[in-house]
């Protein structure tokens, strides 16, 4: 039951966990008496979701998410994330039964430098055409897991995304 409800409503999911991973960043930043300003794309054209911004420091964020137990290895990244100054993506990893948000992955890099390099792994469409071709996507890549850092909690993703040192275990970001 729960694959049905996740594959019918998967942008309601998404639209949840945004809303979930955006309360618990406003939480970490209210605790540190810093306000936070969100700004959302309506559209994944320009290769972010989500811009935040707080003490001066703008953040152009792709967001991923994955539910806890996924097979998932990789994530599809636009090119796009590239060109804006300080772009990064956060992997979410969620509860599939509670949508409980459980660990975040984070690929980017210290506020003010441009999001790494993404290579040169260019993402396919998933489905294919009459023949079974699936044709290029020139403005995907392909980011594998091991590319990411574990950022286990709130206050690690803040220090990522704001560039307080972060005192994050370095562990490996399975979940």
């Amino acid at each position: 039951m729960l694959d049905d409800i996740h594959n019918a409503a998967s942008s309601l999911r998404e639209q949840y966990l945004e809303y979930a991973l955006m309360g618990v960043l406003c939480q970490e930043m209210w605790k540190r008496g810093v306000e936070m300003d969100i700004l959302r794309s309506h559209t994944d054209r320009s290769g972010y979701d989500i811009l935040l911004e707080a003490n001066g420091i703008q953040r152009h964020v792709q967001l991923k998410s994955s539910f806890v137990g996924a097979k998932t290895s990789r994530q599809k990244i636009n090119v796009k994330l590239a060109e804006k100054p300080s772009g990064c993506v956060i992997w979410v990893w969620f509860d599939p039964a509670t949508l409980e948000l459980v660990h975040y992955l984070w690929f980017g890099a210290e506020p003010g430098q441009p999001v790494p390099d993404l290579g040169e792994r260019i993402g396919k469409h998933s489905k294919g055409n009459a023949e079974g071709y699936k044709a290029e996507r020139s403005d995907i890549r392909i980011l594998n897991k091991g590319q990411f850092d574990a950022a286990g909690s709130a206050s690690c993703l803040a220090n990522h995304l704001f560039g307080k040192a972060p005192a994050c275990s370095k562990s490996d970001n399975t979940a």
